[in-house]
């Protein structure tokens, strides 16, 4: 039986990024995943917010043009409310570009990364796989998910409150204007969230999420309607990818750390509970996480575990939540149409620029974690 310091399960941009940071401090580190290749599975438009493109190291070529128009509309997807930006606010990523590159930099900073590897469950410090030898591990991080199953064997949080979404990308047919960010709110298609269209320069992501219990006719039903005449697609050829999956906006979950292991990524609810944004929580967050679990590992000192604290976090997003709970109390296209006028107001377009254009990252994780 292999020994290792640190096990991360879940070859996702959180599981990588915090794979790597912990191997640069000379730790030994394994990463598994039962997906046979990064491309397969993704469940992320891949949409980078400003602040992240601004502070972490992102290979450019894989991101498509900036975008600093997003346009807001309401069911009946008359007269949108448009706002700009002076400054490149988003760009969407190639994300099996992005999970190659991040396995990469894992793999060159000493990280193992094993593919095809799927984890069963642990056990006082001895992780088991399908079809494979169990490996002891000092410490077990669950970079697997909304439905963690690290979680559930550590005995820590699961997330409980999600959304479903599904996507399709298109080529575009031609870059006939700078693109744009396309959101519909419509409870027709999307219960307690929104259908959008943005584009990475090379394809069209065309998608809804919203709660499950309230998709009747079921996501991809709803999707394929919604892509059908969604705003900004110019033509589109047959969808190349589908990509779907559960969303969790509970907020960061409140007891996400152990001494057998912790929690990144959706793992540990570190979705934004409004914009459902994931990817720059995910990649602050695993900083965060590197730094508490190597202490943690030369030290022996359980104290240092409350420096990742859920609690801690959600009492800094309490704004969101409450947001997010009027967002999905929008059940009708009238409460919608509704919803929609309120943010044509002096007002309204204030608190959606701020919400969108937003300087803050989720969660505020101080500098000096990082």
């Amino acid at each position: 039986m292999q020994t290792v310091d640190v096990l991360v399960v879940g070859a996702g941009l959180a599981g990588l990024h915090t794979a790597r940071l912990l191997a640069r401090q000379d730790l030994d580190v394994l990463v598994v995943d039962r997906r046979r290749s990064l491309s397969a599975g993704i469940r992320t438009t891949g949409i980078f917010v400003r602040r992240t493109l601004d502070d972490f190291d992102l290979p450019g070529h894989l991101l498509g043009p900036g975008v600093r128009d997003v346009l807001l509309y309401p069911p009946s997807r008359r007269a949108p409310i448009r706002l700009t930006s002076d400054r490149d606010e988003y760009r969407v990523a190639d994300m099996a570009g992005i999970y190659e590159h991040a396995r990469h930099a894992a793999e060159a900073a000493g990280a193992r990364v094993l593919l095809g590897l799927r984890y069963t469950g642990s056990t006082e410090q001895t992780a088991t796989f399908e079809h494979a030898e169990p490996v002891r591990a000092r410490f077990v991080i669950g970079a697997d998910g909304a439905r963690s199953r690290v979680a559930r064997d550590l005995g820590l949080d699961v997330n409980r409150r999600m959304l479903v979404g599904a996507e399709l990308i298109h080529p575009v047919a031609s870059a006939t204007s700078a693109p744009a960010f396309h959101c519909v709110l419509d409870p027709r298609v999307a219960p307690g969230y929104l259908g959008w269209v943005i584009d990475d320069g090379r394809h069209a992501h065309v998608g809804v999420a919203g709660y499950p219990g309230a998709m009747r006719a079921g996501v991809r039903h709803l999707l394929d309607t919604f892509a059908a005449d969604a705003p900004g697609v110019v033509a589109p050829a047959g969808p190349v990818e589908r990509r779907g999956g559960p969303i969790p906006v509970g907020g960061v979950l409140r007891r996400i750390a152990c001494p057998g292991g912790l929690l990144v990524g959706d793992a540990a609810g570190a979705v934004s509970p409004l914009t459902a944004g994931g990817l720059d929580p995910c990649l602050r967050m695993s900083e965060l996480a590197a730094t508490v679990t190597a202490d943690y590992l030369r030290t022996g000192d359980e104290q240092l575990l409350r420096r990742y604290d859920g609690g801690t976090f959600r009492a800094r997003f309490r704004g969101r939540l409450l947001l997010r709970q009027v967002l999905a109390g929008v059940r009708s296209p009238a409460a919608a149409e509704a919803a929609v006028a309120a943010l044509r107001t002096r007002a309204g377009r204030a608190v959606a620029a701020r919400v969108l254009f937003g300087d803050g990252s989720f969660p505020d994780v101080a500098p000096g974690w990082r």
